[in-house]
C-alpha cells in the first residue's frame, strides 16, 4: 500500500520556519535534528517537514529553484482547513506571514484565502469540504 507520508520544504532556517508554523497555525514540532538542518511538525495525518537549503543541495546534485518571498510563488500550495478563516489569517500575519489573496467564496461554497510563509511558500487557508 502506498500512502502520502510528508512534504519537505527547503528553507533557509529550519528553527525559524518551525516557529512560524507553530505560531501561525498552533502546530507542534515533532522532531528536529541536533544540527537544526531538518525538522518535522505534527499537522494531522501527514507530516510537514523542513530541510535547510544547504542540506537539500547535498541531495540534489543538479540543484533546484529556491523559494523566495520576493519572487512569485511556485505552482504548488500547502492547504490547511479551518472553520475560522479570518482568525487564521490574523494569526499568520501576526507570525510574519503575508496575505496574498483575501478570502473568496468559490462556486462550490468553500471559502478560500491565500497567504505566504516566511520563505515565500504558498499556503491555502480554506473551509473544509463537505
Amino acid at each position: 500500500m502506498i500512502q502520502f507520508a510528508y512534504t519537505i520544504l527547503y528553507v533557509k532556517d529550519v528553527p525559524t520556519s518551525l516557529a512560524f508554523y507553530e505560531k501561525a497555525f498552533s502546530f507542534v514540532t515533532k522532531f528536529v535534528t541536533p544540527d537544526n538542518s531538518y525538522g518535522e511538525l505534527l499537522v494531522g495525518e501527514t507530516t510537514l517537514s523542513f530541510a535547510t537549503v544547504t542540506l537539500a543541495r547535498t541531495n540534489l546534485k543538479d540543484g533546484f529553484t529556491e523559494s523566495s518571498i520576493t519572487n512569485k510563488p511556485f505552482g504548488i500550495e500547502i492547504g490547511f482547513t479551518t472553520n475560522n478563516i479570518e482568525a487564521t489569517i490574523a494569526s499568520v500575519l501576526k507570525a510574519g506571514g503575508t496575505l496574498l489573496e483575501h478570502p473568496k467564496t468559490k462556486p462550490w461554497g468553500q471559502i478560500v484565502a491565500y497567504v505566504r510563509d516566511l520563505d515565500g511558500f504558498l499556503i491555502e487557508i480554506c473551509t473544509p469540504m463537505g
